[in-house]
């Protein structure tokens, strides 16, 4: 059986066990002779400033080895340029280990326009700059360089999202296997502990790593696939073409046999055997391969789903691609770790605080998730714009209420500075703790990509209490006063919930709480595989009800997506006047980032969806901002107070024919050229080089030339001020002499929020979109206009 997998804290310890636990993985030779060591088993070299910590990848797969009994060392951010910073712990006895860090090199590196970003917040002060582009190439290499004979395994969220052909968008081309490009020698994806402890114990014991073929979630390059599996043709599962009269084995089963519904009469038949639906355990299934990848968007688009639906770790069956005269081969899916497997994980010794050669730099990243807890691992969400579920998988992987509590007080003893609050109690999504298919066997079988999408299924398990029960306990966990949820709530798992939603509301929102409905147009949100916004408008109900009960002022904080692929122009002005109508201004807009594997990226690039079978003809074309000029204009859109978009919006208004909607009038989502607001201070101000009236200098004493002056009755100028009635000296100030009387602050009394640094894609991914804020200032609406406004 697939699940017939031994636990990765059953195996028999490594000789290296006698050195013990160390307080931090050695970085250095010093570090490593005050360990007593003579040399690392293995060494992991990251992308990342190494931070002892279980939210940061390093740490949790040095210490998983380290708590075999292996001696672990960290190679953190090297000099790639040539290959001495990777000989600085000398040639490991087992194989490095290579990951880009904790986000894809690229995405870290470029923001959604391909501009490049000039800090990075898993950099010691914030620096830009210390890791290469396509980090896991670069560190493959030079590991290979300096060592030739030595093992090469990679792994993290850059290698698990490109671990078959893929768009890569920086580039704008289909590129190969990141395995292929790295010549590693093997290729770990998910979460990769179980494996990762696998390949260790076997190189331990003198196995060649190139025998190592077949563990699940690790793909390896081969001469040709297996001889005793089966073949079965991507192609004649989802054709892309005229549909063939044959089973699909890709279909999803509304109904299996626990299902009461399914039970039929009790009529005598013949006994029968039948083969099953697909023999996952002896057929994989051929993709096409990279060359006919490269030129063909249509048949990248099927790919991409055929990928998709092979994701269950129960049921999928491995895959196979040409590279050249090679073989891909993506063994399927690691099985989830179990809830006394994740207790393990994370119990283990993490000093949780940077490594002390950062001295008293700060490392961003590390200051926003110190005081955070990470409950659970996996989404069920499926959303098309998000890599979560490719990564980390659909089935949720839980850790017990005992162990969350521990790490709280873990949390208390070793976290410098902390005040007793607890920054989140989440992971992926804030509210998918302990929920899941109530069926085993449909579990095991089924090939949804989303448990909640079109509608929630009706063999999920939604019932919060275990979440409730979490809170509550940790809110009564000595020395901690407040907990707060910064994770994104899943609002519609929430209302099948109202008792969450009220303990959440009432004790665990700061003030205000992100939601993500992403979009307001049916169409777009399908492509999203988003619910509707009636959704998020039951969810805003019961949040006001509960806020208003427990006499708070609290926020609902929505995010949003700009240029999603099939999000048309009209999609992205009708978001534009809902966040207008219910007094919304987005605060850090981000378009859509196009980042490997993920569906998203799949209608990007092919210009089709590949959620529908997939044919070369009467296929569902969707239209795609591609140009700068478009994405810009999406993004203007979803900035529609911003002075600055209004000459952009205005134009696409009229070319729309929406010239309706320019001016004051009720309606309307931009005002007529010629405003205040789109002048410059200067011009404000009638004054300076860009101004409407040109003056020289002048002394403070001159009257002011510009204006009409008052004379006495023999001619002369009169003294005193000038007759506008302003000090010379301050003629900067309002002729009213008034500041602004909001001091810059929402004029209906809201404080702003600060929104989400986005740009990754991934949760991992998969990059956040903006935050939305409660609009300030303008004309006042009718008091029936604004009963509606979605933020109070």
């Amino acid at each position: 059986m697939r699940n017939s997998v031994t636990p990765i804290y059953d195996y028999p310890k490594y000789w290296a066990e006698c050195f013990g636990a160390a307080p931090f993985l050695p970085t250095s030779r010093e570090e490593m002779d005050m360990l007593g060591w003579d040399s690392c088993d293995i060494i992991i070299v990251t992308g990342d400033a190494y931070v002892d910590h279980p939210s940061f990848g390093m740490a949790v797969i040095g210490r998983v080895l380290e708590a075999q009994g292996f001696r672990v060392g960290i190679i953190a951010q090297p000099e790639w340029q040539n290959k001495d910073a990777f000989m600085a712990l000398g040639q490991p006895k087992l194989f490095f280990g290579i990951t880009a860090g904790n986000m894809d090199s690229m995405i870290n590196r470029y923001t959604a326009d391909r501009k490049p970003r000039h800090d990075d917040a898993y950099t010691p002060d914030n620096k830009g700059g210390m890791r290469p582009d396509r980090a896991v190439l670069v560190y493959s290499q030079r590991c290979r360089e300096a060592y030739k004979d030595s093992a090469i395994v990679i792994g993290g969220i850059e290698a698990s999202l490109r671990r078959l052909a893929h768009y890569d968008y920086w580039s704008d081309k289909v590129r190969r296997s990141v395995l292929s490009d790295a010549k590693a020698d093997i290729l770990l994806f998910g979460n990769a502990e179980r494996a990762l402890v696998d390949v260790a114990h076997r190189l331990s014991r003198g196995e060649d790593i190139k025998t190592m073929t077949r563990i699940p979630g690790t793909a390896v390059m081969l001469k040709a696939a297996p001889e005793e599996m089966s073949e079965i043709d991507s192609t004649r599962i989802d054709k892309p073409g005229k549909a063939m009269v044959m089973s699909n084995p890709y279909v999803v089963e509304t109904a299996c046999e626990t299902s009461k519904d399914a039970a039929k009469e009790d009529v005598a038949k013949p006994v029968m055997v039948r083969p099953a639906r697909h023999d996952a355990e002896n057929s994989y299934v051929r993709l096409p391969s990279f060359e006919k990848l490269l030129n063909d968007r249509i048949l990248y688009a099927h790919a991409s789903r055929v990928m998709h639906l092979e994701n269950n770790p129960y049921s999928a069956r491995a895959l196979a691609q040409k590279h050249g005269d090679r073989e891909l081969w993506v063994n399927t899916p690691p099985i989830p770790l179990t809830t006394d497997e994740m207790d393990y994980v994370f119990g283990l010794p993490y000093a949780r605080v940077p490594h002390p050669k950062y001295g008293n730099a700060k490392i961003p990243a590390y200051e926003m998730i110190k005081t955070s807890v990470n409950i659970m691992r996996g989404c069920f969400g499926g959303c098309s714009f998000c890599s979560i579920t490719e990564h980390e998988g659909r089935i949720i992987q839980n850790r017990s209420q005992e162990s969350i509590l521990n790490e709280l007080e873990d949390i208390r003893e070793k976290v410098p500075g902390y005040t007793g609050v607890i920054s989140d109690l989440g992971g992926p999504t804030a509210n998918m703790y302990r929920l899941g298919c109530s069926d085993p066997k449909a579990e095991r079988n089924c090939r949804r990509p989303s448990c909640v999408f079109p509608k929630i299924c009706e063999k999920l398990n939604t019932d919060h209490q275990h979440t409730i029960d979490l809170y509550r306990a940790a809110r009564e966990t000595k020395g901690v006063k407040k907990v707060v949820i910064a994770s994104g709530v899943r609002y519609d798992l929430a209302i099948e919930s109202p008792e969450y939603v009220k303990e959440l509301v009432t004790h665990h929102v700061g003030g205000y709480l992100k939601i993500a409905p992403e979009h307001t147009e049916k169409g777009t949100l399908d492509l999203m595989m988003k619910p509707g916004m009636g959704t998020y408008d039951r969810f805003k109900e019961m949040f006001d009800k509960y806020t208003k009960e427990a006499g708070k002022k609290q926020y609902l904080i929505p995010y949003f997506i700009a240029a999603h692929p099939g999000c048309t122009d009209d999609d992205m002005l009708n978001l534009a006047l809902w966040l207008k109508q219910n007094d919304f201004q987005c605060d850090q807009v981000q378009n859509f980032y196009p980042s490997p594997m993920c569906n998203a990226t799949a209608m990007y690039h092919s210009e089709t969806n590949p959620l529908k079978r997939v044919k070369y003809k009467k296929r569902e074309e969707l239209f795609v901002a591609k140009g700068e000029l478009q994405r810009r204009l999406h993004k203007a859109l979803l900035r529609y107070h911003d002075p600055a978009n209004w000459p952009m919006i205005r134009e696409a208004l009229t070319n729309m024919g929406k010239k309706h909607l320019i001016g004051d009038r009720p309606g309307c989502l931009i005002p007529q050229p010629g405003t205040e607001a789109e002048q410059t201070f200067a011009q404000r101000r009638g004054s300076g080089r860009h101004g409407a009236k040109r003056f020289a200098t002048k002394h403070p004493n001159q009257p002011d030339i510009r204006k009409p002056q008052r004379k006495t009755a023999d001619g002369k100028p009169a003294g005193g001020r000038p007759t506008n009635g302003q000090s010379p000296s301050h003629g900067s100030k309002p002729s009213n002499g008034n500041k602004p009387s909001n001091g810059g602050k929402p004029s209906n009394g809201k404080r702003p929020t600060t929104g989400n640094t986005a740009g990754n894609g991934q949760k991992q991914g998969g990059g956040k979109p903006f935050a939305a804020k409660p609009s300030g200032g303008g004309k006042k609406r009718p008091a029936g206009q604004r009963s509606r406004q979605t933020a109070r």
